[in-house]
């Protein structure tokens, strides 16, 4: 699946808004890129994890993490086609990831962390952080879309299926909000 494939697909199912929105980074944009309105569709979501995975060039996928709750459908399709554990993290009270559940990672699994839209990296890097504290190898990360900027760095490979230039603003710089726009929080931690 190419990208412009993949594309149409998320246009196709209006994945990508158009607008005025806040997002989970805390940064203002005029575009959202909403996986689970195509990822909510299984034959849909198995169909872009396949290309995904077909990406993903590494040896052995032992689990798959993923941040909840964007990162939970990807993340468990990737598994069931790399033939891994899915598990995903969720924020506790305070804001921090957890492994939760009783799910667990033996010393030196090779985890493969998932994510649905990659902007600023940081729900994927703290995820990578559970991942380490649990005892996991991180040995890549795997997202359907990647927004950011500037290429972001993990210390492992980084798959995509889509990469985007899309606009973002400091709330403080966001041309929108000057304009008086009404802002959507559409995220999850809005």
């Amino acid at each position: 699946m190419k990208q412009t494939e993949t594309l149409a697909l998320l246009e196709q199912f209006q994945a990508i808004r158009r607008g005025h929105f806040k997002l989970s980074s805390g940064l203002h944009s005029p575009v959202y890129v909403q996986c689970a309105l195509v990822l909510q569709h299984p034959e849909q979501a198995a169909r872009l994890a396949a290309a995904l995975a077909e990406q993903i060039n590494v040896e052995r996928v032992q689990a798959v993490v993923a941040p909840a709750l964007g990162g939970i459908i990807l993340g468990y399709e990737l598994a069931r086609q790399l033939g891994a554990r899915a598990l995903f993290v969720e924020r506790i009270i305070g804001g921090q990831f957890e492994l939760r559940r009783d799910f667990s990672l033996r010393a030196g699994e090779r985890v493969l962390v998932a994510e649905d839209v990659l902007t600023t990296g940081i729900s994927t890097r703290e995820t990578i952080n559970v991942v380490q504290a649990a005892g996991g190898e991180v040995i890549g990360v795997a997202v359907l879309v990647d927004r950011s900027e500037a290429r972001i760095e993990f210390g492992v490979p980084l798959w995509a299926l889509v990469r985007l230039t899309l606009e973002t603003y400091a709330a403080a710089d966001c041309p929108q909000c000057r304009a008086g726009s009404p802002l959507e929080k559409p995220g999850s931690r809005s």
